[in-house]
């Protein structure tokens, strides 16, 4: 288990993060998402040990990360921007990564760049951003290390690549003791993965909870009251994140579960009142709008 107690890191006047805590149980895919310049990638290269917090402590099982060796060991980190050497190929690749991780499994490694149609002996330099990034991923996978953090992992991989990558993590978490944390704008993706997410905004972690929970802590809502006294009783009633009104419909994103908020709005007497499906594209606008962050504000 990865476990966060406080901590912060800032780059000289800019703080990147303040005070996170969070628990990031083992043998589940954690989705970390934000808003741009959250803090995303700051945290994942303080998880890895890349970087040292300021303040509170990063443990990896109940050790600390950083400058410890024998625990830096369980951690592949892949960065969104991938570094490469010149004139590198996947084989090459390949052989560097088994000198640098033990556990490497090289047979399927090259059984995977078959797989995904990616020529061992041709130079990366002449690759697409989406080749690279597949190279990238197999690299991680094959590394064996417990703990794989993924920046962006799926940016710049085309749909069927996409879904070759997500079969990847479900394979890889019935074969063995792993657990991939992956931050992603790609919310889509995530919804499709990950058992957990958190949301960090500004620096600060908004909610670390698993998905299931969250999308039935929150509850999105149509409905038509003809009463407009009773339609404002309801706002005051509910515990409202975002609500629009679009001639006698409103629509009301809520905290609470599906039978709390239609019970609400049927005390009402609407003409009708029925609950939708909420995205996690939904709930990231809801909770960043609450915190501050309001596209309203962004076009204005």
């Amino acid at each position: 288990m990865i476990e966060l107690k406080n901590v912060t890191k800032s780059f000289q006047d800019t703080k990147a993060l303040t005070q996170v805590t969070a628990e990031i149980q083992n043998g589940l895919i954690f989705g970390l998402v934000g808003s741009n310049g959250a803090g995303k990638s700051t945290l994942l290269r303080l998880v890895s040990g890349i970087l040292k917090p300021e303040e509170g402590e990063i443990m990896l099982d109940g050790r600390p990360v950083f400058e410890q060796c024998d625990v830096k060991k369980q951690i592949c980190f892949l960065s969104d921007s991938a570094y490469y050497f010149p004139n590198a190929t996947p084989g090459s690749m390949g052989r560097y990564y088994a000198l640098a991780y033990p556990g490497f499994d090289q047979e399927n490694y090259y059984s995977l760049l078959k797989k995904f149609n990616i020529p061992e002996k041709k130079k990366m330099q002449t690759f697409s951003k989406g080749q690279k990034k597949q190279v990238s991923i197999l690299l991680g996978f094959c590394t064996g290390t417990r703990y794989l953090l993924c920046d962006e992992t799926f940016d710049g991989l085309d749909p069927v690549a996409r879904q070759a990558v997500k079969s990847l993590f479900a394979s890889e978490l019935l074969k063995r003791d792993f657990t991939p944390i992956i931050a992603s704008h790609s919310l889509r993706e995530l919804e499709d993965i990950c058992d957990s997410i958190g949301l960090l905004h500004d620096g600060r972690l908004i909610f670390a909870r698993d998905l299931d929970s969250m999308k039935y802590s929150l509850c999105k809502m149509q409905c038509v009251i003809p009463d407009p006294a009773k339609e404002e009783q309801l706002l005051s009633q509910l515990c409202v994140l975002q609500y629009e009104k679009s001639g006698s419909l409103l629509t009301v994103t809520a905290r609470g579960s599906r039978e709390e908020v239609l019970r609400c709005a049927r005390e009402k007497e609407p003409l009708f009142a029925e609950v939708l499906p909420l995205s996690l594209e939904e709930i990231f606008i809801s909770e960043t709008e609450v915190a501050g962050y309001d596209i309203k504000n962004l076009i204005q």
